[in-house]
């Protein structure tokens, strides 16, 4: 058996930091332009090279995405982007585009390509044909079951790294080619700019009783009939490590730090777990319940048992799950546990919090005592970012998180 690559989201510089203190062996992130994430910070160039170099120096690899299905005016610039890709270090550049690819295959002819989902690779024949044209890994849509998947992977080139999401949003179009948001709102989903109105409220009307609105399902909240469950294959680990797939990748470059910590601590621990006995392996079940801690849609297997059907949407809300807020980020701790908090949603005195560490299970502590950074002692953190004094239960690692339960 191999050890599967864990690939974490990079929204900015400061999550991927995160993605790679928690756990993650590689990072994908996007530059200014030709991410398919237009709603995350991206990255610019002197950030892309400080966080190549942050992970370089830690062993780990960084991925770029210029995965946007290019238009005429694009193909110039490419060119430019993808030396520069090339030369700020990066492990790779992340494509969907064949006439992209022609481009960084010019600009760039030892940079790495991937072939990103949105090529929506559901077959070995395309994987193959990909690979003889020069690509060294092929993301495989996130439609195809597991036993697609082992099917891809016995019939490609060993040399070709095969990689699957396993975590993080779905998408009603395949592999989120889709032109909804272009007709509705004039933003390009293939452009990185989806308003997502799959997830929107629908009613029908009939041609000639304008303004008469039917719910397609008779509920008070609306009909939210394209709106996809959320992946999460935490359970199949044994099984995805036995397709022989080279990278497990979690979704989510507009997601939080808090988010992308809490997905890529969980799985480093189960894959580090049954590496450690396989014979012997059992899923935590205390990983679902970290999973379930960020926000959320309903999770569901996607497609790894086969066709989801009706199972893979949810139809009474479009709303996330959201049961713990982040309220403060350890800045810095000492070995007796005084530590130095920055803020980022208001906690008080009296509190129960718990606190996310990179390594190892979290921490509960109730908030007894609290100073502002001059000492003087204060009932709560009202204020975004201010920096507070508090003593938790033992020292924990910078960047560890505190997390406040939700009141019902």
């Amino acid at each position: 058996m191999k050890k599967p690559e864990l690939l974490a989201p990079a929204g900015n510089l400061s999550k991927l930091k995160t993605a790679i203190q928690y756990g993650a062996d590689a990072v994908y992130a996007g530059g200014e332009t030709f991410s398919l994430r237009a709603a995350a910070d991206n990255f610019s160039t002197e950030e892309l090279k400080r966080g190549i170099d942050f992970a370089k120096s830690r062993g780990k690899k960084v991925y770029v995405a210029a995965n946007v299905i290019m238009k005429n005016n694009d193909i110039e610039s490419l060119y430019s982007f993808a030396k520069n890709v090339y030369d700020l270090g990066a492990d790779s550049i992340i494509l969907s585009d064949l006439g992209a690819f022609d481009v960084v295959k010019s600009a760039a002819p030892n940079l790495k390509i991937h072939i990103s989902t949105q090529a929506n690779t559901t077959n070995f024949a395309s994987a193959n044909a990909w690979h003889k044209l020069g690509a060294s890994r092929v993301v495989i849509s996130r439609e195809i079951s597991g036993e697609g998947l082992r099917h891809i992977r016995k019939n490609t080139d060993p040399s070709l790294e095969i990689e699957v999401f396993v975590h993080g949003a779905m998408c009603i179009s395949y592999s989120g080619r889709c032109l909804i948001s272009s007709y509705l709102t004039g933003r390009d989903a293939n452009y990185g700019e989806c308003a997502h109105p799959c997830r929107w409220k629908y009613y029908l009307m009939e041609e000639k009783r304008p303004g008469q609105y039917m719910p397609i399902i008779e509920d008070d909240e609306g009909s939210f009939f394209f709106n996809s469950k959320d992946l999460c294959l935490i359970e199949f680990i044994p099984q995805l490590i036995d397709t022989g797939v080279d990278s497990f990748k979690i979704e989510g470059r507009i997601k939080s730090e808090y988010y992308v910590a809490t997905v890529v601590k969980a799985y480093r621990e189960e894959i580090d777990r049954y590496f450690e006995n396989p014979d012997n392996y059992k899923l935590d079940p205390r990983q679902i319940e970290e999973l379930c801690k960020v926000s959320h849609r309903e999770y569901s297997h996607g497609f790894w048992h086969g066709m989801p059907h009706s199972e893979g949407q949810i139809y009474e809300s479009s709303s996330y799950i959201r049961d713990y807020d982040v309220v403060g980020v350890v800045l810095e701790c000492g070995k007796d546990g005084d530590a130095l908090i920055e803020q980022r949603n208001k906690f008080s005195i009296g509190d129960e919090l718990e606190v996310l560490r990179p390594k190892g299970p979290f921490v509960k502590t109730v908030v007894s005592d609290m100073a502002d950074e001059e000492g003087n002692s204060i009932q709560s953190a009202p204020h975004p970012t201010m920096k507070v004094r508090m003593r938790l239960p033992q020292y924990v690692e910078p960047n560890s998180m505190l997390r406040k339960r939700r009141k019902i």
